[in-house]
């Protein structure tokens, strides 16, 4: 199951994963990621993970190959929250960050759920959250 979940900033996707995540679930997810990307010069993500047991081979295809046509598009993203009391997960957040350094990830344990939200959404100096105060008109 993957559910987006409503943030109060435009430019954070946010969503919930748990148990079994599809490969349709996954799309509803990278489409509320690009729709924010024509949207906001930048896109910060809030994933929280409970009870993650797997993803289904075409939910796991489809997200390496739109990680894969991300990789010269890091610019665009800001922040990702990962919100888990899983530790595995932990671990991998870690490695992610250290692999993608243009994107600043960090974990949070589920009970600091509010705190990982507004982390999510907070923008760097200069940066407005409207894309038009920021003289951005899409992609």
């Amino acid at each position: 199951m993957l559910d987006l979940i409503t943030h109060s900033a435009g430019h954070v996707v946010a969503m919930k994963a748990g148990g079994v995540v599809t490969g349709r679930e996954l799309q509803r997810a990278i489409d509320a990621i690009e729709d924010a990307k024509r949207s906001h010069r930048l896109v910060s993500l809030v994933v929280i993970i409970d009870d993650l047991r797997w993803m289904t081979l075409g939910a796991l295809l489809k997200d390496l190959g739109y990680g894969l046509t991300q990789l010269g598009d890091l610019k665009r993203y800001h922040r990702a929250a990962v919100v888990t009391d899983q530790a595995w997960l932990k671990h991998v957040a870690h490695l992610e960050e250290r692999l993608f350094k243009a994107v600043e990830i960090h974990t949070f344990a589920k009970r600091d759920h509010a705190t990982a939200m507004a982390w999510a959404a907070e923008l760097p100096k200069g940066a407005h959250e409207s894309p038009e105060e920021d003289g951005y008109h899409g992609a």
